[in-house]
């Protein structure tokens, strides 16, 4: 078997030219491959056309080309976190091919398996399929492209739409485990788009946090097998510049827990100098008492994302 191995992610991505389609795996900003992303914007290749279920965030991932103006087109299913993604689409600046979730995962996987297209129901009498989507605007407000009418027929008295599927020249991906041969592990969250996109490239190139020899890796654990991976380079957990980041930062009181209530309002100094409880002396304030076995303090639960 060959040693796919190669020594740094530069060297993995350094034939990846000037208007090349890649698809990227990863969901959000987990199992995203930092690493090559990073190695391909140092490289300075640009007029990339991604296919990717997001576009990364404003300095992170695939934003990191995106800021640059290094991708000319992209092929994606959610956009939403990306302020500068939004800017480049409203200005003209980038095309744009919203596609459902669900079949953007099942164009990779038919490319994958060498299916050229399929017929499915997601988009049947909406735009996707009718035509008319904008998918590049003219920077006026205008559309200067806009996705056109694509086949449908009918199956057992259902409406479905053609859908072809997705074969772009380099797949990069982030996998948890792998070895020499290109087999792979990926972890949790890691597993949406990560198999499909290494399955769907022409060349398709993993960084692995942990490498392993061959043999090592149980073959029933083993997700996307060396068949579909042509270099593989070692980017362990932790390397400066391929840190895990989370992509919304959420706290939320503990269900077990008290809210800390502020302390109460002091009240109006009394207006006479009766002794309490003679008419028209006021009786001084006094903390609300705390119910009996509540906490003094709540805690404050930062929520995280798993990632390979």
């Amino acid at each position: 078997m060959i040693n796919k191995v190669v020594a740094s992610a530069a060297a993995a991505v350094h034939d990846i030219h000037h208007g090349a389609s890649l698809a990227v795996g990863g969901f959000g900003l987990c199992g995203i491959p930092v690493a090559l992303i990073q190695a391909l914007h140092d490289a300075g290749t640009s007029g990339l056309e991604t296919i990717s279920n997001n576009c990364g965030v404003d300095d992170w991932g695939l934003g990191v080309l995106l800021t640059d103006g290094r991708i000319r087109r992209t092929v994606s299913s959610y956009v939403g976190e990306n302020k500068e993604f939004a800017r480049q689409f409203l200005a003209g600046e980038l095309e744009v091919e919203l596609t459902p979730q669900g079949t953007l995962a099942e164009k990779l996987r038919a490319g994958g398996a060498g299916i050229p297209a399929f017929y499915t129901a997601a988009g049947v009498g909406t735009q996707v399929s009718e035509g008319g989507l904008p998918r590049k605007y003219d920077g006026a407000g205008g559309v200067a492209i806009a996705s056109q009418p694509k086949e449908v027929r009918t199956f057992n008295g259902a409406d479905f739409v053609l859908e072809e599927s997705l074969n772009p020249d380099f797949a990069l991906v982030h996998a948890w485990k792998g070895d020499r041969h290109g087999n792979l592990v990926f972890h949790a969250t890691a597993m949406n788009f990560n198999p499909l996109c290494a399955m769907a490239g022409k060349i398709t190139i993993a960084e692995v946090e942990e490498l392993v020899e061959p043999g090592e890796l149980d073959p029933e654990h083993v997700h996307v097998p060396g068949i579909f991976v042509q270099r593989v380079v070692h980017v362990p957990a932790g390397t400066p510049g391929s840190e895990k980041r989370i992509e919304k930062r959420t706290v939320t009181v503990d269900p077990g827990e008290a809210v800390m209530v502020p302390p109460p309002v002091p009240s109006p100094a009394p207006t006479s100098q009766a002794r309490p409880g003679t008419p028209g002396a006021v009786a001084p304030s006094r903390a609300p008492e705390a119910a009996p076995g509540a906490p003094s303090r709540s805690r404050l639960v930062e929520s995280t994302s798993k990632e390979a």
